[in-house]
């Protein structure tokens, strides 16, 4: 960062921010199997899990730019830390819909343990959103301060 702006410590809401988001890799993986197994039980409380870390994410990610020192017209350290970290929590949204409409849809009895592709696909876009993240960390939060 430029002389002047103040980066985040990368070990305190960003860090929290990747426990969580690996936390809910672990979680979905936890419905994934539940739902392979046939425990719906399980697999309808994981999926909400997921979803409340998703949410939690966001809520934190929120705070953390109320409490930035920097604006994204501040420097091209500040465009590109709103840029990215924004996109990414546009994609924990649009995750976290995913994932609420896939808990609506189990809870609706649609999944089944064979036939279960919409859950399938969520789980995939959100194992993808955390990998982005981690990359995000390393990049912005942790290397770029």
């Amino acid at each position: 960062p430029p002389v002047g702006v103040e980066p985040l410590n990368p070990f305190q809401v960003p860090l929290l921010n990747t426990a969580v988001l690996l936390a809910s890799g672990v979680s979905v993986t936890w419905a994934h199997h539940s739902l392979i197994d046939g425990d719906r039980g399980s697999f309808v409380f994981s999926l909400f899990i997921t979803v409340l870390l998703g949410v939690y994410f966001t809520f934190l990610q929120a705070g953390e730019y109320v409490e930035t020192s920097f604006s994204i017209a501040d420097s091209c350290y500040g465009s590109t830390f709103f840029v990215a970290t924004g996109f990414h929590g546009l994609h924990v949204l649009i995750g976290s819909t995913f994932l609420l409409i896939t808990l609506w849809r189990g809870v609706s009895y649609h999944f089944s343990s064979g036939h279960h592709f919409g859950f399938e696909a969520a789980a995939w876009y959100w194992h993808f959103v955390d990998v982005v993240w981690l990359f995000l960390y390393i990049s912005i939060y942790w290397w770029g301060s």
